[in-house]
């Protein structure tokens, strides 16, 4: 447990589980989800990663599926799934329904943080960017497990797309308020950042600006006005984004970099 709080809030909790399984409370004054998931791989030494949300929760059988599928492919370094709300719809994202390898390309309709799960010795040898994802005080709100795959992949790790495989978590959206308006901005703006990042050809980052537009068009055709202005809010984040500076060599040197060894200190 990465604890980023200041005061002894998250004790209760380790308490109340400590008895249940091994629970190493680890107190960090970085911030940031990235910052945390950092800190937590330094001292990860599990055959299995995997980041949930603190708001998403795992179907009984998940886990066992996860495991079934890498003893099956011991080629395979990581899996992802499919986010759903409790009616099996997907959630947050338009996830694509058919499975597959991940791709640069397919990668944005493929993943999730929520539902990434990887071999921890493939998992140990990166780590998330800090200026992009929640809490990172950048502009760059999202895009930080994008990024995190792009990683393994530049490195030729081979990673699956089951849908089946569901975590459930919340739709996050409507109501169309100003904190959905605002988180559509910072997502987008995480998106558009890493495709810069990562040096995207010019197809994929126009392709990723038509999308967001036609729905702005399709909504206020419709006079579906509060959803016309939310997805202006993505494509106006993601053009941000897009148009960010970024030192490209330098980004390429960073993602090829592997990671300091994992600590291996015992629970």
């Amino acid at each position: 447990m990465v604890d980023q709080n200041a005061d002894d809030r998250l004790a209760p909790v380790v308490d109340a589980y400590g008895d249940l399984y091994p629970i190493r409370h680890l107190r960090t004054k970085r911030v940031g989800a990235s910052a945390a998931r950092n800190e937590g791989l330094r001292y990860s030494c599990s055959d299995v990663v995997a980041f949930p949300d603190d708001d998403c929760r795992y179907p009984p059988d998940l886990l066992q599926k996860v495991a079934r599928f890498f003893d099956g492919h011991p080629e395979v370094d990581g899996l992802t799934g499919r986010l759903v709300d409790v009616q099996g719809r997907s959630s947050i994202l338009d996830f694509d329904l058919e499975p597959g390898p991940l791709d640069a390309m397919n990668i944005w309709t493929r993943s999730i943080e929520a539902t990434m799960f990887l071999r921890g010795k493939s998992a140990r040898r990166f780590r998330f960017d800090e200026t992009l994802g929640r809490g990172s005080g950048t502009a760059w709100e999202s895009g930080e497990g994008s990024d995190y795959l792009l990683q393994l992949l530049s490195e030729g790790a081979s990673l699956y797309y089951d849908p089946s495989l569901g975590v459930i978590h919340p739709q996050p959206v409507p109501p169309y308020d100003a904190k959905a308006m605002r988180r559509a901005y910072e997502y987008g703006c995480g998106r558009g950042r890493v495709l810069s990042k990562h040096g995207y050809p010019l197809r994929a980052r126009v392709g990723t600006l038509v999308e967001p537009l036609k729905r702005v068009m399709v909504c206020a055709a419709s006079l579906r006005l509060a959803q016309a202005y939310y997805h202006w809010n993505v494509l106006r984040g993601r053009s941000r984004g897009l148009l960010s500076k970024v030192d490209v060599p330098q980004a390429r040197a960073a993602r090829a970099k592997k990671a300091p060894p994992a600590s291996r200190e015992s629970p």
